[in-house]
């Protein structure tokens, strides 16, 4: 049987075409070629006739692809709306050089404009021009004002008088603003080209300040028409801050006199090495004004030229200017840490009524010192003639070291300490600006009797500005500790409120009974010949507390002082704390100093605030003797340990705060008092006293 043959399935291919079909084939094949050689002709054509023009069609294009529309960052404003910090818009001159180059008839009266429009040196204009000719993108100048920004599109749109000014365009932007300069300059900060602040409310609620850039886009549709598309920025939002501006302005106004009066007193320099105050509602935690000095003009933050000479500046090497501005820009209030002195001692009693060991009634006697240990010097009292009979409140208002360290003896290391932590003492407050220290504590465990003693009276232990006004106003306001904050709302751009921030109440520290005893204590303070007397502010039921820290190293004269104090008397309604360190005067324990300096800003602040006076019954600040200065005390042992704080434990059986943590460190309960009682009266000392300790 013959085998079948195979069939290829590509047999058509080896068909042969007809001549008809291959001349049609060829023909098909050079109409392709033809057309194709005329497109690419035609190609050649337009770009070498209107190359540039398509050319400049097209960059156009992609400038409006990629213009960015930039946000406006938010305000800060003062608790009156009072703009602390703004973003004003501006305008940044741009050069297409290729576009002014197009022409010759051009150069000349476009580098014309920018000279007169906007004092752009033509020296620049021409270096550009030689430099880079085919450049399409070129900042001249930032910053340029909405009204020369306007003198500008005048001239632009005038074909008739500037027909052949080309190439320069504006490009919006925003700049940030101070409008009051150095205005609690520490409080507010201020932030970079970049919109990231670098300090205070600018650095840490930075987030909230900033929105996100816009963009707006273009194509061409036929008949070369462009089509926009534009995407909005989304502006920042407003930071409604707790501080009042009008207030800032007297509490850095009396900060400037002061150092003013003593620059270049008793050295070379400022009045002081820090002068700082703060200004809170005790009921809230709100802060009110918070200075200090020196300070800076947020808008030339870098500018140091206020505290030193073109001379000592020409001198410096950059790392001394880092550091300088470092300090400068460093927000004493928050982040430095030092050592209390005697305004520490109203803790010191409030840890004592609190546990139940002292009751209010304990008399003591001041020899004008005091031997805690076997084997160690005596502890000197200020008045080392001997304060003789003290009650509480009589230690309180002479400022008695030896009553102190006398109370301390009966409270115990474990309690005190246990009550430095629940003061807030050893802990950041939470307070919403950057940078905030902890302090330093002694720890318990490994505490001498010295260093026990001398804590009593606020030394060898560090504490913040933020610390102490967060504390008293518990100890004032009934035992409530609230978080300290500088911020009230946060506003859209449009006003509207987006969050309220409230109050924060952490934890209750004393009782009731306790903070009333403390006030009595306090206003002897500011009474008859205590300490404080010479700050009263007539009209104003005033308490207080006083307070000189010897620094270290000890003996060498170098000092801070402070003062404390509130008003009224029974519904406290404002708290101050002044601190000068290291005054520039040839004694540094001269507590007139910070007297003075707090009784100028409340004669001043309190009418201000409308502050609840004295119906028909002024305080008048009476006159103080010459009085020995305060001695601190002659053995002074280094802290030796930096320990945190021990945990806030309730302790069974003890009138002490009784409350559970909840999770985020605050508490909840309530504080009670057992049977601790105390008449509270001020009898009248033996002997004169050091005012101001």
């Amino acid at each position: 049987m013959s085998k079948r043959k195979k069939r290829n399935s590509f047999h058509f291919l080896k068909r042969k075409f007809s001549k008809i079909m291959q001349k049609k084939l060829v023909l098909l094949f050079s109409l392709v070629v033809l057309a194709f050689a005329i497109l690419i002709g035609r190609i050649i054509q337009i770009n070498a006739m209107n190359g540039e023009k398509y050319t400049k069609v097209v960059l156009d294009q992609q400038q409006y692809d990629s213009r960015v529309i930039p946000f406006r960052r938010g305000d800060i404003v003062d608790r009156n709306g009072t703009k602390l910090a703004t973003s004003e818009r501006v305008y940044n001159v741009i050069l297409d050089v290729k576009a002014m180059l197009e022409k010759d008839e051009y150069q000349e009266p476009t580098i014309k404009v920018l000279k007169d429009c906007f004092g752009i040196a033509e020296k620049d204009v021409e270096e550009l021009v030689e430099s880079s000719p085919e450049s399409r993108y070129n900042i001249l100048l930032k910053g340029v004002d909405y009204n020369t920004a306007k003198e500008f599109e005048a001239i632009d749109e005038d074909e008739e008088k500037h027909p052949n000014v080309k190439g320069i365009w504006l490009e919006e932007d925003y700049v940030r603003k101070y409008p009051y300069n150095s205005l609690a300059s520490d409080v507010i900060g201020f932030s970079n080209a970049d919109d990231v602040g670098t300090i205070g409310l600018e650095a840490s609620y930075n987030a909230i300040l900033n929105g996100v850039d816009g963009r707006e886009y273009g194509y061409l549709e036929e008949g070369a028409l462009l089509e926009r598309t534009i995407k909005e920025a989304e502006n920042g939002n407003t930071i409604v801050s707790t501080i009042d501006a009008e207030l800032q302005k007297i509490v850095e106004k009396h900060i400037l006199e002061f150092n003013e009066t003593y620059k270049d007193n008793a050295e070379k320099g400022n009045g002081s090495l820090n002068t700082a105050v703060i200004i809170a509602d005790p009921q809230s935690g709100e802060i009110l004004a918070q200075a200090s000095y020196p300070n800076f003009d947020l808008n030339k933050p870098r500018d140091i030229s206020a505290y030193y000479t073109e001379k000592e500046l020409k001198k410096m090497k950059e790392e001394e200017k880092v550091e300088i501005l470092n300090n400068l820009w460093r927000d004493f209030c928050v982040s430095d840490s030092y050592e209390p002195g005697s305004t520490a001692k109203p803790f010191t009693v409030a840890a004592g009524l609190e546990t139940g060991k002292i009751r209010g009634n304990e008399v003591y006697t001041c020899g004008g010192s005091l031997v805690v240990a076997e084997d160690t010097e005596p502890i000197n009292c200020h008045y080392t003639a001997g304060h003789g009979t003290q009650t509480i409140a009589q230690s309180i208002a002479n400022s008695c070291n030896v009553a102190m360290m006398e109370m301390i003896k009966v409270i115990g290391a474990e309690d005190f300490y246990r009550y430095q932590s629940i003061f807030g003492f050893g802990a950041q407050t939470g307070i919403d600006l950057p940078g905030e220290a902890e302090g330093i504590l002694q720890d318990p465990e490994l505490v001498g009797p010295v260093d026990l003693a001398t804590n009593s009276f606020g030394q060898n232990f560090n504490v913040t500005m933020e610390q102490m006004v967060a504390g008293m106003s518990a100890l004032i306001n009934g035992g409530n500790y609230y978080e300290p904050h500088v911020v009230k709302q946060i506003q859209d751009e449009n006003g509207n409120v987006i969050e309220t921030k409230e109050s924060v109440l952490k934890k209750r520290v004393i009782s009731e009974q306790t903070s009333t005893m403390l006030k009595q204590y306090m206003k002897t303070v500011m009474e008859g010949t205590g300490t404080g007397a010479s700050a009263a502010v007539e009209g104003y039921d005033i308490g207080g507390k006083t307070g000189t820290a010897e620094k270290y190293p000890r003996n060498s004269g170098k000092h801070l002082l402070s003062f404390i104090g509130y008003a009224p008397q029974d519904d406290p309604e404002v708290l101050i704390y002044v601190v000068i360190d290291e005054p520039n005067t040839e004694s540094q324990e001269d507590s007139s100093l910070v007297l003075n300096l707090a009784r100028s800003i409340m004669e001043e602040a309190f009418p201000y605030m409308n502050i609840s006076t004295i119906d028909g019954q002024p305080v008048v600040a009476p006159e103080q003797p010459d009085e020995p200065e305060e001695d601190q005390q002659e053995v002074e042992p280094q802290v030796e340990n930096e320990t945190e704080t021990e945990s806030q434990e309730e302790v069974s059986g003890e009138p002490s705060y009784e409350g559970e943590a909840v999770g985020d460190g605050s508490y909840e309960g309530e504080s009670y008092d057992d049977g601790i009682y105390g008449d509270g009266t001020y009898e009248d000392g033996s002997g004169d006293m050091e005012s101001g300790y």
